[in-house]
């Protein structure tokens, strides 16, 4: 574990990157709570290996996100689909509700190497080199998931002008 005087150093880690380590977690799980649970495992781990995770804390900790994001979409494979339950919004909020809702769902229709690309690309702004080392792939794999995403996404979020395109190509 921390060693009294390495106390200090850890704790003001978790004070400077507890939040996007929370944001990375619930764009990766989708789920406030399992994603706090993520981050505080997480964190735990990384105190358990601080003295190999001290060069680069936030790196180890985000990669502990990953793979604990990782393990829990195959847990998830092989329970049975749940069923959304469909919330009335407030009508002032309902137009960004939707819009987030609406990027939401397409984000988790995305395979999940590919949501996981977008969120270390995107939001959390690391490097393809950077995003590689935390998934644990090549840089090319990385670049290709990116390209793929992006393209699901922009078909997911505009099918009118793939219907268009489709049109167009008949002509």
């Amino acid at each position: 574990m921390i060693s009294h005087r390495e106390r200090a150093a850890f704790d003001s880690f978790v004070a400077s990157c507890s939040d996007r380590l929370v944001r990375t977690a619930y764009l990766l799980c989708g789920d406030r709570g399992h994603a706090e649970d993520l981050v505080q495992t997480a964190l735990m781990r990384t105190a358990r290996h601080w003295r190999r995770a001290r060069a680069s804390p936030e790196a180890y900790a985000r990669r502990v996100v990953v793979n604990l994001a990782k393990d829990r979409w195959r847990d998830r494979a092989r329970r049975p689909a749940e069923v959304p339950l469909d919330a009335e919004p407030l009508a002032a909020e309902a137009a960004a509700i939707l819009d987030r809702d609406m990027l939401a769902r397409a984000m988790s229709s995305l395979p999940h190497g590919q949501r996981a690309v977008l969120v270390l690309r995107f939001l959390d702004d690391l490097s393809v080199a950077e995003a590689a080392a935390t998934l644990g792939c090549t840089p090319g794999t990385v670049k290709s998931q990116t390209a793929r995403a992006l393209a699901s996404l922009r078909a997911a979020l505009n099918p009118s002008n793939d219907k268009e395109k489709a049109d167009a190509d008949r002509r």
